[in-house]
């Protein structure tokens, strides 16, 4: 027998909150780097597909070419991506990831992550067991 749509309503009303709290206290751990979330996205993506074209990075991230286009210049300037020809087609150019970026990004996550850390030590063992269970859940709806 499946949930109700009330049941669902409220599951559904009580995980977007707890889920956009947990996010706003762990976007509170970020060192202050003067990155704005935007630049931040756009370096875990090319993280995390590779070297891109401004093209595909904006499409990726859902934004026009020409906000792309501003994006990439002030991560340019910065020193966190460098652009290279691309070498199947060299109108194009590809965009990457810098040591610099990559040191960013470690470190913004080594620092989230062990606040989280150790506030889950402050969990009970059924409470983390409760977590770890739902975890594959939370990806689908993530990746959904």
């Amino acid at each position: 027998m499946s949930p109700s749509p009330a049941v669902t309503a409220d599951l559904a009303h009580d995980l977007r909150l707890a889920t956009m709290r947990l996010a706003r206290r762990l976007r509170q751990q970020r060192a202050d780097h003067g990155l704005p979330l935007g630049q931040l996205s756009v370096l875990a993506t090319l993280e995390r597909m590779g070297p891109l074209t401004p093209g595909a990075l904006a499409a990726h991230e859902q934004v026009r070419p020409p906000s792309m286009t501003k994006v990439l210049a002030n991560l340019s300037e910065g020193g966190y991506v460098d652009r290279t020809p691309d070498p199947t087609d060299g109108r194009q150019q590809l965009v990457s990831l810098t040591d610099r970026a990559r040191t960013l990004l470690y470190e913004d996550r080594r620092r989230r992550d062990e606040w989280l850390a150790g506030h889950l030590l402050g969990l009970d063992r059924e409470q983390r067991a409760a977590l770890r269970a739902a975890l594959p859940v939370l990806e689908v709806l993530a990746d959904s």
